[in-house]
């Protein structure tokens, strides 16, 4: 395969590639040797918190044109990387501590641990919010009847039959005031407001994107091309891919506090994770991954269904980071095993 070609390994990761050395290199540089070995520590957990996440956006990537799925690499880079690793937790700490953003600012380059501790006093909210959005997120693909493909039958084939377009928000809801309601649970009006509203965006913007999309899918099927969302279609399954990598960045931002106080080494290093992340989005749409193991989107989702139970569970007990990273890239590499071996059954 040619390098010049849109399928090729060297072309899909040549950016995450350049990248990476570009900034190891100012990181050696500015913050010295010893650095680097925190920035790759980062960086594998970004990957291991995030590979989930590649895979369910490479389904909904897949649907997107081809100058949408070059603005999800490019424009969705700097919202992922300054947005969620940089700007999100300066805007937290200001309104959860109620301070102005030079005060925030100058707490995170010059007085770090406090800055910490601040956006752990966040925890709560960021933990109740993104629980609810990826617990909405798993069950509405579990509960989906129209999903023609199991692979953990006796799990999901009774879920299937309570398909309803409802039902995740009713169970979500009922599940957020579970744990609003536990008495080792010291922040129930946070956990009830930031879920529910977690819930709320989730059902507002897939509601809304599915609309939008019945609409360019209709349109596609009546001039006889495959359906590929343009548009106010692409625009905001864009914002959607958006806010879902924002739900999977919460823990790994706080968590990397406990790695280091430096937050530049932190945006670095998670950085270029999130940049590794988008170029195996884009090369398994482009490599049609998803279609050669059938079982790689089911894998993606239980570990989803992980992430937001251990983001609900931190609201009562403390989670180590490493269990949930480990548990979900368990969960898919047993859904890669899964499909190889279901394919050697059909080829034979």
């Amino acid at each position: 395969m040619k390098i010049s070609h849109p399928h090729s390994p060297v072309r899909i990761f040549g950016f995450s590639v350049t990248a990476t050395i570009l900034t190891f290199i100012a990181i050696a540089y500015f913050l010295g040797p010893g650095a680097l070995v925190v920035a790759l520590i980062l960086m594998a957990v970004e990957l291991a918190f995030s590979f989930d996440n590649a895979i369910i956006n490479a389904k909904i990537l897949a649907h997107m044109s081809p100058l949408w799925q070059k603005l999800f690499l490019t424009v969705g880079i700097v919202i992922a990387i300054f947005g969620m690793r940089v700007l999100f937790p300066i805007v937290i700490v200001m309104l959860t501590a109620d301070l102005g953003w030079g005060s925030v600012v100058d707490l995170a380059l010059n007085h770090p641990k406090e800055y910490a501790e601040h956006l752990e006093e966040a925890h709560p909210a960021i933990s109740s919010f993104g629980g609810g959005f990826l617990l909405m997120l798993a069950l509405h693909f579990f509960m989906d009847d129209n999903r023609e493909t199991d692979w953990i039958k006796r799990i999901e084939r009774p879920l299937k039959r309570f398909s309803s377009r409802w039902l995740p928000a009713v169970v979500s809801v009922v599940v957020m005031g579970i744990f609003a309601a536990l008495p080792m649970n010291h922040h129930p009006r946070e956990t009830l407001q930031a879920g529910i509203l977690g819930i709320l965006v989730y059902l507002g913007i897939n509601l809304f994107t599915e609309w939008v999309g019945k609409i360019a899918g209709g349109d596609a099927a009546a001039s006889g091309k495959v359906a590929t969302r343009t548009g106010w279609a692409a625009f905001l399954t864009f914002i959607y891919l958006e806010i879902l990598d924002a739900s999977f960045s919460f823990d790994g931002v706080i968590g990397a506090f406990a790695i280091t106080n430096d937050v530049v080494l932190i945006a670095a290093g998670l950085g270029i994770g999130a940049i590794w992340v988008r170029s195996l989005t884009v090369y398994m749409v482009r490599t049609g991954t998803l279609d050669s193991y059938k079982f790689l989107e089911h894998g993606a989702h239980y570990a989803v269904f992980v992430l937001a139970a251990t983001m609900l569970l931190s609201l009562i007990v403390s989670v180590p980071e490493v269990v949930t990273g480990v548990l979900g890239l368990g969960l898919i590499g047993a859904s890669i095993v899964a499909s190889r071996q279901a394919r050697k059954t059909e080829q034979a």
